[in-house]
């Protein structure tokens, strides 16, 4: 944990694309509602985040699988968690749907080496 803009993000990021390259099997997981951990990994563009690939997929009646919310480039695994917009509710809550449904989808089957979060600097709720 830390404060907001002190380089969590950009040093996971960089951390897991170090191990990746040293042959471990790693998974970053962006924990924060602004879902811009994994931006740098995926040159600027940003990935869908679980919260709105679940949402999408519940309103067409369609279940989420692994490949639509896991994303790999350069060796590493990738996810955004996602949340609610800024204002309109609570952060963590977003976070707990994240890990809820990645336990549905089997998160404790597979064989990371390294599983990196990068949370927020705080969590709050409101709205």
């Amino acid at each position: 944990y830390g404060k907001g803009g002190i380089g969590k993000s950009f040093t996971l990021a960089n951390l897991s694309y170090m191990m990746a390259q040293q042959g471990k099997k790693v998974l970053l997981i962006g924990c924060d509602p602004k879902s811009d951990t994994t931006t740098l990994l995926f040159g600027g563009r940003a990935t869908p985040t679980i919260i709105e690939t679940s949402a999408a997929k519940k309103a067409a009646g369609e279940p989420v699988r692994i490949e639509d919310v896991c994303f790999k480039r350069d060796g590493v695994f990738a996810m955004e968690l996602g949340g609610p917009e800024v204002g309109r509710g609570c952060g963590g809550r977003g976070i707990i749907h994240g890990f809820e449904l990645l336990e549905n989808l089997g998160f404790h089957e597979w064989d990371f080496d390294y599983v990196l979060l990068d949370f927020l600097g705080d969590v709050v709720c409101g709205g």
